[in-house]
């Protein structure tokens, strides 16, 4: 009888311990095939705990790097540092990264990490985020249709994402930009577990960049279909809804993001329905599946590089005139 192979964890480095680096570290520590290696945060922040333990804390990347090995290399730092960080651990190491959405502030950037495969194997290397594209309501819905191919293509989407984020005021544009680059990536990346997104074809914001409403087209089993998106800051409390129509069969697919729960109905007739106890913390709730699939040795395609890729072309595009 032979003795089981003995996996060692993942040895993680974790980039950037504020708010969003909190849920990072709580789904992490309920692995038990991840180690904490090290963290990093450039400014003058305490090291952290994790399992009761503290891991060794650097202020730079680089002087992590040249300490540690890690197999995982987990960006949780402001939009603007991605590329440089992705590209110092791709350059100096043989980890994969997984880096916060979005992938990269602009399109230079990426297309600096496009120049960098040849080197650093980025297709394979480089993961977006995407949390939000792994929420549970978001599964049961892709789940439902995949069942379901009677029903037909996607025809319309509509999706509104609101935050209270005006409460912060100019601390909400200092942290997140604006409303669009901030919900637009999880409103695409939600979309890619939908269809295959295709182009902006309209694009206002307004409100200073608090509100945006824009235009995307996609395609849904070889149809053409728009979808019409909604960010907002102006709001007391937070508010993500998404309507799928599929307008062959006269089905909807309403899902309500912030709840994590839906229900499918063709006119007056309800088909199927989707409840959450509310007991998991919804970004949790993301996080955990999206580690599982990272971690499984086949991430989902919404993780990677391609699919950050097309929603960063997408996300920073300016439509032209029609």
């Amino acid at each position: 009888m032979t003795d089981p192979v003995c996996v060692e964890p993942a040895r993680v480095g974790l980039v950037g311990v504020g708010i969003i680096a909190e849920t990072h570290l709580a789904v992490l520590a309920e692995r038990d095939d991840v180690a904490l290696e090290f963290t990093v945060d450039s400014r003058p922040v305490g090291p952290v705990k994790f399992r009761g333990t503290t891991p060794p804390h650097y202020g730079s990347l680089a002087q992590a790097l040249d300490a540690h090995q890690p197999d995982l290399v987990v960006l949780a730092t402001p939009t603007e540092t991605h590329a440089e960080l992705a590209i110092l651990a791709l350059l100096h190491s043989t980890a994969r990264v997984l880096v916060e959405k979005p992938l990269v502030h602009d399109l230079a950037s990426l297309t600096g990490l496009r120049e960098l495969d040849g080197k650093a194997d980025v297709q394979n290397r480089v993961f977006t985020a995407h949390h939000f594209a792994f929420s549970p309501e978001v599964d049961w819905a892709a789940e439902l249709l995949a069942a379901n191919p009677d029903w037909g293509p996607i025809t319309a989407v509509t999706s509104a994402f609101y935050d209270p984020y005006v409460l912060r005021g100019t601390e909400a544009f200092a942290s997140y930009v604006s409303s669009w680059m901030d919900s637009g990536v999880n409103q695409l990346s939600m979309l890619t577990r939908f269809v295959d997104l295709t182009e902006l074809t309209s694009f206002q914001q307004v409100d200073g960049g608090a509100s945006a409403w824009c235009t995307v087209g996609f395609r849904s089993r070889g149809e053409a279909g728009t979808a019409r998106l909604r960010s907002s800051w102006l709001t007391g409390s937070s508010s993500k809804e998404s309507s799928l129509v599929l307008g062959r069969s006269s089905v909807e697919v309403w899902i309500d993001h912030t709840a994590m729960t839906g229900f499918a109905a063709r006119e007056g007739e309800l088909l199927a329905a989707f409840g959450n106890d509310g007991r998991t913390a919804r970004k949790v709730a993301h996080y955990r599946p999206l580690y599982a699939s990272l971690l499984s040795g086949r991430p989902d395609p919404v993780l990677g590089f391609d699919a950050a890729a097309t929603i960063t072309a997408i996300h920073h595009a300016v439509p032209e005139a029609r």
